[in-house]
């Protein structure tokens, strides 16, 4: 007999968990992925060459709905987590666990690193993770109960597409581990095959688009192994330990070994090894594990609980403590004038690229303004990164221009554009364009924090050697 949702302590989490992102969510400022989605808002459409289109569409959406600030793009993404913390303790109440189990697992799950992140920050993940949760969700009910749940999950999988492809590494995992542990003979199964033809069917418009265009997210792919790859592979392993804290990753250790005793549900014990594997080979980032670890953290939690009251209690007492560790590292909790000197920002890349922006667009429109009329009619800007072109467009500035990622699309600066003001651009590509460039400003965010743009130099750059048009391929970025 099934245990009964613990939907009290379930929904308590969930709730505290919505409050507290919310009512940290104006603090530091945007992140440089979300100026990047608010300006792919200005532009629908059924894709991107870097990502499909559902995040930047869930921007559109935010800002019509609740205003153009921090808070309003962050509303989604913390109902997506508090719908995480549900789909996660369902995951445990399906392996067998109780009300102990599920609440174990819904703080747990609450109170993880990357969950905090995804839940305070809007990224593609923010929505990837829920998604993950509730395909897996239905691939045990579909081992477990009645094979016809294959097609809920075929329908979860191929929506899924919509905003990030990396649920094709669920698919493989699974495809790895129904014939390397079984049960085999699902492989014959037509619900099986009719989940997966209904997933097909749904993710069709994804793969026309870039079918289409190229693959655009093939070069992207490719774009990130050949610059950061390297990096990954020796981030996996610590990671995987970090990524929902350390006290989670032990107890989905456990679960990996209750998920492949259970010989009914064996083949997704397997998927998080293969898809690991893929990952590492192939260089991508270490959160594409993200769902699969929280499936083992659900079914570690199955077993503290089948071990007694005194497990319950100590994994309880740890992950209070794990998750005060993370809230302290991903939630802007620490003043931003203390900032700099904790660790913090070396930590959690979201914190540390929150910062600063209004101090960029100061130095930018701060030379913008210096120039005379008429030149500051004709002036273009041009930016290195999506972050840099979101920050000054939330600004207020036009005539704003990038080559990274699906910025490229939407230019090229117009043939007037001389004089440019250009940041974040190599000495070549500049020297290639104008015949001459002197820095005219430095970015200083005042709080002695060093990222990306901390010093930045600001060009002027006159005396255009070549139409726009005529140059633009070269600017082109994937990374």
């Amino acid at each position: 007999m099934d245990s009964p949702l613990a939907w009290r302590p379930v929904t308590a989490v969930s709730a505290v968990l919505v409050t507290l992102l919310l009512a940290l969510s104006p603090r530091y400022g945007y992140h440089r992925d979300e100026l990047y989605f608010r300006a792919l808002a200005d532009y629908p459409d059924w894709g991107y060459v870097d990502q499909p289109p559902f995040t930047p569409m869930a921007a559109r959406l935010s800002m019509a709905l609740f205003g153009d600030s921090p808070t309003a793009l962050r509303v989604l993404p913390a109902l997506a987590a508090a719908l995480l913390v549900v789909l996660t303790a369902l995951i445990a109440r399906e392996l067998g666990g109780g009300g102990a189990a599920q609440t174990l697992t819904a703080a747990g799950t609450a109170t993880g690193a990357y969950t905090l992140i995804a839940g305070h920050t809007l990224l593609t993940a923010s929505f990837d993770l829920p998604i993950w949760a509730a395909a897996i969700l239905f691939m045990l009910k579909a081992l477990l109960r009645d094979e016809r749940w294959w097609l809920a999950a075929g329908a979860v999988i191929g929506a899924a597409t919509y905003n990030k492809l990396l649920i094709v590494m669920l698919v493989l995992g699974l495809a790895v581990g129904l014939p390397a542990a079984g049960p085999r003979r699902l492989l014959a199964s037509k619900w099986l095959w009719a989940g997966a033809l209904v997933a097909a069917v749904l993710a069709l418009p994804n793969f026309v688009y870039q079918l289409t265009h190229d693959w655009p997210q093939l070069k992207m792919a490719a774009g990130l192994s050949e610059g950061d790859g390297d990096t990954m592979r020796l981030l996996f392993t610590p990671m995987q330990l970090l990524l929902f804290g350390p006290v989670v990753a032990v107890i989905a250790g456990f679960g990996f070994v209750r998920l492949w005793r259970d010989r009914r549900v064996r083949a997704l014990a397997v998927a998080y090894p293969a898809a690991a594997v893929v990952t590492v080979i192939s260089g991508g980032r270490f959160d594409y594990t993200a769902g699969l670890v929280l499936l083992l953290f659900a079914a570690g939690c199955v077993t503290a609980e089948s071990a007694g009251r005194e497990k319950i209690k100590s994994a309880g007492l740890s992950l209070a403590v794990n998750g005060l560790g993370n809230a302290v590292i991903t939630l802007p909790l620490v003043p931003l004038t203390m900032l700099a000197s904790t660790p913090v920002p070396l930590i959690n890349e979201v914190a540390r690229e929150s910062i600063g922006w209004p101090a960029f667009n100061a130095a930018v429109t701060g030379v913008l303004d210096s120039l005379p009329p008429e030149e500051r009619r004709r002036a273009v800007v041009v930016t290195g990164n999506y972050g840099e072109h979101g920050s000054l467009v939330q600004g207020g500035l036009t005539r704003v221009y990038s080559g990274h990622n699906q910025l490229w699309e939407y230019g090229p600066p117009p043939d007037d554009g001389d004089p440019a003001i250009i940041v974040n651009v190599g000495r070549m590509r500049r020297d290639l364009q104008y015949s001459s460039c002197e820095v005219r400003a430095r970015v200083d965010n005042g709080l002695g924090l060093d990222n990306e743009e901390q010093d930045m130099p600001v060009f002027l750059c006159q005396g255009l050697r070549q139409p726009w048009t005529a140059t633009w391929h070269r600017w082109q970025q994937f990374d």
